[in-house]
């Protein structure tokens, strides 16, 4: 991955990343380390944590600690930061990146299944931030905090309520904190990503006979998905010292396609001129008459 950033842009810095070994936590992990950055990638699989780092160590000796943790479990995450902080020194950056989500009718879910989903997506992300704030406030550290959400915090999503609630609260967090922290120094921000095809949740949310239904050029007006590089090098962006004065946003990053669903209007795309030339004749007759 080609970074927008100088070499040294991260340099110093600590990154834990929740959801670390896989994905996009994943691409985000191996852009910071290319600016300089160590990482701490945390989940519950140490054995693809451990695959992940033992990749990154070939070219970035030294850099990466794995570490198992459930996120839900507030003791295991405040265990997590002591061995990061042990082994590192220190943690300056906090990526709420973890998360989980069902594609289904609301009715059919359990309440199990629902609490699973909100409790990886907000839980987790509360958990990690208050264990890592309450530590940067102690230290007098200036720490920064970015949340992976979604842009449906904007509006809701029908068949995905769980992962709406979460996401929606995780939004509400930034904001209210990037208010109350900031006399600490602390920033927080969040990215909301369109489609960022991933291997595992792609295929968990999208299976190849439903895929026909999401194809990028019927959904995205820039009519492709998005690459990770880009969000790596936004979120590079918003952990770096360049975005010192950003704090409390959410940036959308996914080729216009909130947009297009959002304008009540924007579905008449789909007319050919011949159909605009009959819209025409109608609006002239109405106006006439």
């Amino acid at each position: 991955m080609k970074s927008m950033l100088k070499s040294d842009a991260l340099s110093n810095r600590v990154v834990l990343i929740t959801g670390g070994g896989t994905g996009l936590g994943k691409s985000m992990a191996q852009m910071f380390l290319q600016l300089g950055a160590s990482v701490v990638i945390a989940s519950r699989k140490m054995e693809v944590l451990q695959a992940t780092a033992d990749e990154f160590e070939e070219e970035f000796p030294g850099k990466t600690l794995p570490l198992a943790c459930d996120i839900r479990n507030y003791g295991e995450v405040e265990t997590t930061l002591e061995k990061a902080i042990l082994h590192f020194g220190k943690v300056d950056t906090l990526i709420n990146n973890a998360a989980g989500n069902f594609i289904s009718p609301t009715e059919r879910l359990s309440h199990r299944a629902f609490d699973t989903v909100v409790d990886i997506v907000l839980k987790g992300s509360y958990n990690c931030t208050l264990a890592l704030g309450k530590y940067w406030i102690e230290e007098r550290i200036k720490g920064v905090v970015l949340s992976i959400t979604t842009t449906y915090t904007f509006t809701g999503s029908a068949y995905v309520v769980p992962s709406a609630c979460g996401k929606a609260g995780v939004l509400a967090m930034t904001q209210s904190l990037a208010v109350e922290w900031a006399q600490y120094g602390i920033r927080l921000n969040a990215i909301a990503p369109g489609p960022f095809p991933t291997e595992g949740a792609w295929s968990r949310l999208f299976p190849d006979e439903l895929q026909e239904l999401f194809k990028a050029e019927n959904k995205i007006p820039l009519q492709r998905f998005g690459k990770h590089e880009e969000l790596a090098n936004l979120a590079s962006y918003l952990i770096s010292d360049y975005s010192a004065y950003m704090t409390g946003e959410q940036v959308v990053i996914d080729g216009g396609e909130w947009l297009q669903g959002a304008g009540q209007f924007n579905f008449f795309k789909a007319l050919s001129p011949e159909m605009w030339d009959e819209v025409e004749k109608m609006v002239r007759k109405g106006k006439s008459s």
